[in-house]
């Protein structure tokens, strides 16, 4: 592997890689949740198509080398080859910016498409094992797929089928050469204004978890009628606004009773729970124990 400067940060791969298909894909995600910019080194010892997506600010993925060097914009993705079974990735993330992968092996992406019929992608210069980058914009639809990745909550029986089968759905819509496609298949995100008020959406629920305003009070706040509202928010999120809300109440919860700081009562009361027993209902609901069972674990 080539040098690097220092100021790039080795990571553990279990911490960046989100699911993983053997001998097919990996979902590989970057957060950098702090006030400052961040450097990662991600090695490889395989050889993959990379597809990244940039939703923020800018981000930068360099290869083995800081100048060799692919920079992403804010909404851009990038399809990108090296022909090198051997390397580090260099990310450069921006405060508080989410880079996410789609690291795609070679046998398998040979089995996923043909050289005829796709003008979106250099076929022969993979084929002969020239570099590859090629830039395009993110969609309305590609960004819901990449939201439903993280945010549905499934059994661990299921998980795996749902993430094979949206990594497709984003193959799909990535090398679609329409831009149509996107707007039929997505009927109630009709472009980035849409997307922007489903946002501020749930910025407002999250805001306000103990007293959240009422669907018609949130469709006005935000200026989207009740049923581009429910519908949109369900596509963008995975989940209808209230259940998104309860799943986010829940995770705070656990959060504040691993804090030991707060007794049950009191986070039931911090979460939007005025009565114990709704609380301590809701969260066996959702983790399966009590609280103060969670609490002693």
């Amino acid at each position: 592997m080539k040098s690097t400067s220092n100021s790039y940060k080795n990571i553990e791969k279990s911490t960046v890689v989100f699911f993983k298909a053997e001998d097919e894909f990996k979902i590989i995600r970057f957060k950098n949740d702090t006030d400052e910019t961040q450097q990662f080194i991600y090695p490889l010892n395989e050889n993959y198509i990379h597809l990244y997506f940039c939703t923020q600010q800018n981000c930068t993925v360099a290869f083995n080398m800081e100048h060799c060097a692919v920079n992403l914009n804010k909404d851009d993705s990038s399809i990108i080859y090296f022909n090198d079974d051997n390397m580090n990735v260099l990310h450069t993330l921006p405060p508080k910016v989410e880079l996410i992968g789609v690291l795609i092996s070679i046998s398998y992406f040979h089995s996923l498409f043909s050289t005829e019929g796709n003008f979106l992608f250099n076929f022969s210069n993979f084929n002969v094992g020239k570099p590859i980058i090629e830039q395009k914009t993110t969609t309305a639809g590609i960004k819901i797929v990449l939201n439903q990745l993280f945010t549905k909550q499934l059994p661990d029986s299921l998980r795996p089928i749902y993430l094979k089968g949206k990594v497709f759905e984003l193959l799909s819509l990535y090398f679609s050469s329409s831009s149509e496609t996107d707007a039929e298949d997505c009927p109630y995100i009709a472009n980035e204004e849409t997307i922007t008020k489903l946002k501020q959406a749930k910025d407002i629920m999250l805001q306000n978890m103990a007293n959240p305003p009422s669907l018609e009070e949130l469709s006005k706040l935000v200026g989207l009628n009740i049923k581009k509202l429910k519908e949109g928010f369900k596509e963008f999120y995975g989940a209808p606004v209230f259940t998104f809300l309860f799943n986010y109440r829940m995770e705070i919860a656990k959060k504040l009773l691993l804090e030991n700081e707060l007794n049950v009562n009191e986070v039931g009361a911090h979460v939007g729970y005025t009565t114990s027993s709704h609380f301590i209902a809701a969260f066996k609901k959702k983790h399966g124990i009590t609280p103060k069972q969670f609490s002693k674990l």
